[in-house]
């Protein structure tokens, strides 16, 4: 049995969490998110906390349990709390802009690369560094990755989109004889 599903999981202040067939919606203060669950995961909600289980101690289905606390503790984490990943973009000519959902780069291609952000996802660039955020952890994170995957910094003059805690190893080049 997984280890995260041997605790429940504690509903806080504001927030709601209803189950209607399989599907676990969250409610809180910064708006509301749903999840669909597969049927052999039972999710049993209480007086302020949630827990969950399965209905069949399949080997296949174990890994699905830590899976979905995991996602209803950040459920009930993004409608309390806007998460955010932070990116620098460095490199000469390098620049981003947002407009509404807009984000266009310009990377060092021949044309410009212009991304759609997905809904409930909010993108604010300043000089050399953007902010994406939402109460979606899942959300947020799949649109940094495919920011940065535009451009992946390279090792030897760092060049490209990285995020704000990412250490990239730098190599020292060719010598000169």
């Amino acid at each position: 049995m997984s280890r995260l599903a041997k605790k429940p999981i504690i509903i806080p202040e504001k927030t709601t969490v209803t189950l209607l067939d399989h599907v676990v919606t969250v409610k809180g203060p910064l708006g509301t998110l749903s999840r669909a669950f597969p049927k052999v995961i039972d999710v049993a909600i209480t007086e302020g906390q949630i827990n969950v289980s399965l209905n069949n101690p399949s080997r296949d289905f174990k890994a699905l349990l830590g899976t979905a606390c995991s996602h209803i503790k950040n459920m009930i984490a993004g409608v309390n709390k806007v998460y955010e990943k932070k990116l620098i973009i460095e490199g000469i000519g390098y620049k981003a802009d947002a407009k509404g959902q807009l984000l266009t780069m310009a990377l060092g291609f021949s044309h410009p690369v212009k991304l759609e952000a997905p809904e409930g996802v909010t993108v604010v660039t300043e000089k050399g560094s953007m902010t994406i955020s939402g109460i979606s952890k899942e959300a947020v994170g799949q649109f940094a990755a495919t920011v940065r995957s535009w451009k992946v910094p390279e090792p030897y003059k760092g060049k490209g989109i990285r995020y704000s805690d990412e250490v990239i190893r730098r190599k020292q080049g060719k010598k000169t004889a």
